[in-house]
């Protein structure tokens, strides 16, 4: 709850306001968190509207909430196919402990074997590769 109690003066014909240092803080913190509120719900209305809209390039909601809960994003998108390391393995062709490490981040996959993981997972490659590049 905002404690304020403003003092108004008047000099050289203006109206001013007087404020503590305590309440003009007060004042700038909620400013602040109502600018950040809007923004968050800038972001929530773009990507809802991306969804809507069914642009390709957009993560499906279940793999966001993973990614949230801090899965990485490999995890997330197999977690979402339905897929367990092993058969991801056995589609792939690769060792399932290296799959255990891309997705831990201890590594990192070469473009190729990322393009190879998401043709498995049946993914956009640019949703491995950038997040790959980002890291």
């Amino acid at each position: 709850m905002i404690d304020i109690a403003p003092k108004f003066i008047e000099t050289n014909g203006l109206e001013l306001v007087l404020l503590t240092r305590a309440e003009y803080e007060q004042l700038l913190a909620l400013a602040q968190e109502a600018e950040e509120d809007a923004q968050d719900a800038a972001i929530y209305a773009a990507r809802k509207a991306a969804l809507a809209s069914g642009l390709d390039g957009v993560l499906p909601q279940e793999v966001s909430a993973s990614l949230l809960r801090g899965d990485r994003l490999l995890k997330a998108l197999r977690k979402w196919r339905g897929v367990t390391q092993m058969e991801l393995a056995e589609k792939t062709g690769l060792a399932q402990g290296y799959l255990s490490d891309l997705e831990s981040g201890r590594r990192t996959g070469a473009p190729a074997t990322l393009k190879l993981i998401a043709q498995a997972l049946d993914v956009d490659p640019s949703w491995l590769l950038d997040a790959a590049e980002s890291a």
